[in-house]
């Protein structure tokens, strides 16, 4: 036997971080078994479908190295909606299932306290098809469903305990519980792995694959994955966005080794590991099925390692993007021939251990690019105090004389002005950074003079003096 899986996301907004996770422990499973990864877009609804979140979702998988031609698909859930008719007629034609003209409100007329769900009130009416009436799968009265999980055992489920649930709509359209169930037959889909959330519908799902006469594929429902409060991770409260991630700047080697920790762990007291050692060592039976803390601040510190774990060459590359305003949320605040990849180059190794997401790269060297720094006044008033003035004159005549332009010779000359006005280094440096460079932190001081140059150091120098009258 094949083994098959299948990712089957809804194309109704941005790519959720948890999908991005079932996505990639489907693909390694397939993988590892030498099967097949099929992609499903569930595009039924079509009043909240979008074709370019169809694509958005395409192009997450390419960021995360599920490539388009890699695997089977994708597929359009719409185009079955012929055979998710054909099968709702078969239950209804063999006894599994029948028409209820139950309005919401008779359901909740009829409901007690101690009564759950629909009550049955049609089972054995015999009412036929009709406009309004929607058909229900007759759910066994004795027995029970056993599925079979590889991260959760054995849940049971008492069949006396489930409502004879809808299976296709007044208009005649089928559900989701239908529509998914005759798709991963049609496709012949062996394993389902997906989130725990949809552990509820599985016993359900289970007696519709028995009531069509195939047998029901081995279940895998992972941890749902949690905010900081322990709350289901939400697109209207968390930033779970895996295209806001890959737009600020995270890699996304860096992303999907996180993604793969959220209930699981290599082997070994360690966390950072090669993509090849997750493909080769992940199992869905070693998953934790407790809920996945989705920890940003973890993930940012996650990715500022893998940042600096780069070529110095790959790190430049990487923040190509930012720099040059192509493939980005917004350009850079510089002009696309005011960017100098020479001087970038200069200072790639220092900015590289300073930024732990690659659109931090802007604010790091835009002094390089911009003809005037972009002033924070806080750091301004913060710097520019008693005495700043007279330091700043100093410094311009100090390295006006320089013959030496260089980060050593620039270092050892405002040290020396420094020290004339009883001041240590770091004290004598915070004026001059901020004339420069705009800000109170950033890259090596006098490594960002060299490569900015005497000429636009001494003229930025001055205009600051020239603010301070």
């Amino acid at each position: 036997m094949t083994v098959r899986v299948r990712f089957a996301p809804s194309p109704t907004g941005m790519f959720h971080v948890g999908g991005a996770r079932s996505a990639l422990q489907n693909w390694i499973f397939a993988k590892q078994q030498g099967g097949v990864f099929v992609l499903r877009i569930e595009d039924t609804d079509a009043a909240r479908n979008r074709p370019e979140w169809t694509e958005g979702i395409l192009s997450a998988l390419d960021w995360i190295g599920i490539a388009r031609g890699s695997y089977e698909g994708p597929y359009f859930q719409s185009s079955y909606a012929g055979e998710h008719r054909a099968a709702a007629q078969r239950l209804y034609e063999g006894g599994r299932a029948y028409y209820c003209d139950c309005t919401r409100e008779d359901v909740q007329a009829r409901t007690g306290p101690q009564q759950r769900g629909y009550d049955g009130f049609c089972r054995d009416r015999g009412l036929g098809p009709g406009e309004g009436r929607a058909l229900r799968f007759r759910t066994p009265d004795e027995g029970e469903t056993v599925v079979v999980d590889l991260v959760r055992g054995e849940p049971t489920f008492e069949n006396k305990l489930i409502e004879d649930f809808v299976i296709a709509r007044g208009d005649g359209s089928p559900v989701f519980l239908l529509a998914n169930v005759v798709d991963d037959m049609s496709m012949g889909i062996t394993h389902v792995i997906r989130a725990e959330e949809h552990l509820p519908n599985t016993p359900k799902q289970q007696l519709l694959w028995d009531a069509l006469g195939v047998k029901p594929p081995i279940w895998a429902h992972v941890p749902v994955v949690v905010n900081e409060k322990r709350q289901k991770l939400s697109k209207r409260r968390d930033k779970v966005a895996l295209e806001a991630y890959r737009d600020e700047g995270y890699l996304a080697d860096a992303m999907r080794n996180y993604l793969m920790l959220l209930g699981w762990a290599p082997s070994g007291d360690r966390e950072i590991v090669a993509w090849s050692v997750i493909e080769e060592e992940f199992r869905l039976d070693e998953v934790n099925p407790s809920p996945a803390f989705f920890d940003e601040k973890k993930l940012r510190a996650f990715n500022g390692d893998y940042i600096r774990a780069l070529p110095v060459a790959d790190f430049v590359e990487a923040c190509r993007p930012w720099l040059t305003g192509t493939d980005t949320i917004a350009p850079p605040p510089w002009q696309p021939d005011e960017f100098d990849p020479a001087a970038f180059a200069a200072v790639a190794a220092l900015a590289q251990t300073r930024i732990a997401v690659l659109s931090e790269i802007v604010p790091n060297v835009d002094f390089l690019f911009l003809a005037d720094p972009l002033i924070d006044e806080a750091a301004w008033a913060k710097a520019m105090k008693e005495g700043a003035a007279e330091l700043l004159d100093a410094a311009i005549v100090a390295f006006e004389a320089l013959e030496s332009w260089d980060a050593e010779s620039l270092k050892a000359t405002l040290e020396a002005v420094g020290a004339e006005r009883g001041l240590k280094l770091g004290k004598a440096q915070a004026p001059v950074r901020v004339a420069v460079t705009g800000r109170t932190v950033g890259l090596p001081l006098f490594e960002s003079l060299d490569v900015l140059g005497r000429d636009r150091t001494l003229t930025r120098l001055r205009a600051a003096r020239v603010r301070l009258v």
